[in-house]
């Protein structure tokens, strides 16, 4: 198994407390309380999606390998 391949096919999604994120991003995000953030293996944020569902949907668009962390 090539380690260094399957990383850069993971991408991980996390719940997000929309109140920490900035006031437009809040807005955006409307009634809801938590929305999710998709993020390579580096930790950079790819996206912010209403749903863990959407999240992995997403993430397999996009040939990813999507895993929830906490």
């Amino acid at each position: 198994i090539d380690l260094q391949a399957l990383a850069s096919d993971i991408v991980y999604v996390k719940p997000v407390d929309v109140a920490t994120l900035p006031e437009p991003m809040r807005e955006q995000a409307g009634d809801l309380t938590t929305i999710f953030a998709v993020h390579d293996a580096e930790g950079t944020r790819l996206a912010l999606v209403a749903d863990r569902a959407l999240a992995f949907v997403l993430a397999r668009q996009h040939d990813k390998v999507p895993v929830t962390v906490h």
